[in-house]
C-alpha cells in the first residue's frame, strides 16, 4: 500500500443540488457525506456558495484511487501520463473532473467549473515523479 493522501474540493452554487454531489460520492466511491467539511461563502453578485472538501489518507485513500483509476477509460488514464509534469507540484498530481457529468455518474476531465482532486504522495527525487505517478494509472 503507498501512502497517500487524496483531498477532493467541490465549489457548490445555490443553482446546484448538493445532494446529487452526495449522492454520487457515495455512489462512485463510497464515500459517505459525514467525510466532508462544508462552509458557506458569497459570491461575487451576493449568490449563496458552498465550499465541500474532503481529505482522505491511509487505506481509503488506496481505495479511493483505486476506484477512481476503475472508472476512467484507456484514453483518459493516457492522457493523465501524458500530463504528468505539468499537473504535478511539489508531490501532488492536480486532476479535475466535469461537475455535471460526475453527477450523472461519469468522469470528464474539464478545466472550469470542475472537481478538484489532489493527489499526493512523497515524491523524494523529482525526477521519478512522472514514474511514481504513472503507476496509479497503469
Amino acid at each position: 500500500m503507498v501512502k497517500l493522501e487524496i483531498t477532493i474540493d467541490v465549489i457548490i452554487h445555490a443553482t446546484e443540488d448538493i445532494v446529487k454531489f452526495f449522492r454520487s460520492f457515495n455512489e462512485m466511491f463510497e464515500l459517505e457525506e459525514g467525510i466532508f467539511s462544508s462552509s458557506e461563502i458569497t459570491g461575487h453578485f451576493e449568490n449563496p456558495i458552498t465550499v465541500l472538501r474532503a481529505k482522505i489518507t491511509k487505506k481509503p485513500a488506496n481505495q479511493f484511487l483505486e476506484k477512481f483509476v476503475g472508472l476512467l477509460s484507456e484514453h483518459q488514464k493516457n492522457e493523465i501520463i501524458d500530463q504528468i509534469e505539468e499537473r504535478t507540484e511539489n508531490s501532488s498530481l492536480h486532476i479535475r473532473f466535469d461537475k455535471q457529468k460526475f453527477v450523472q455518474g461519469q468522469i470528464t476531465f474539464m478545466e472550469k467549473e470542475a472537481i478538484k482532486l489532489k493527489i499526493h504522495t512523497p515524491v523524494y527525487n523529482k525526477k521519478d515523479t512522472i514514474k511514481v505517478f504513472s503507476k496509479f494509472f497503469r
